[in-house]
């Protein structure tokens, strides 16, 4: 993790017990974002770190949130790694959009829902990232409510339906 760049007097520091845990962690995060180290989502696109993807192009990711607030949750992402969504160049930016809509109407297929919701919040992982949730209610989209506990099986499986449903809306293998 980032522990690995820190001086050894700031290790010396952070393992003294005169911070909390959570002091730490957000030490630890802030130190990753200022450090250029990759974010998580930059380790999934590099196969560093597993994910149960659903879409991909050259330029951009999509795949389920393993914490997610439905079945079929996807997080939609640029390969290039960009903090802000608003920070993109408007090609990507406008390309991003156009995925999502593309995997939106994937989820649509597997999961019959009112609307994919979409929500961009930004602040969890510092890599620009768009969340589409199947909803019936706008409650449904509620970052603050208990996640649901789906098993590998079931995310496979979720995983698998949506890439299907992808594909036979782009017929690209």
């Amino acid at each position: 993790m980032c522990g690995s760049a820190i001086t050894a007097h700031n290790k010396q520091y952070l393992s003294s017990g005169c911070l909390s845990k959570t002091a730490v962690f957000i030490y630890l995060c802030a130190y990753q974002q200022e450090s250029n180290m990759p974010t998580i989502f930059s380790k999934i696109i590099a196969g560093e770190i597993p994910a149960y993807k659903v879409a991909e192009s050259n330029d951009y990711l999509a795949f389920l949130d393993i914490n997610p607030l439905a079945k079929g949750h996807v997080l939609v992402i640029p390969k290039r790694e960009t903090d802000y969504l608003f920070d993109m160049a408007d090609d990507d930016y406008m390309g991003l959009w156009i995925f999502a809509k593309i995997v939106a109407q994937g989820i649509k297929r597997v999961f019959p829902c009112e609307k994919v919701g979409v929500a961009v919040v930004g602040l969890e992982v510092a890599h620009a990232h768009i969340h589409l949730v199947p909803i019936n209610d706008v409650g449904d989209i509620n970052f603050s409510k208990p996640k649901q506990k789906l098993t590998p099986a079931e995310l496979a499986e979720s995983a698998e339906a949506i890439k299907n449903a992808v594909l036979s809306i782009t017929n690209t293998p």
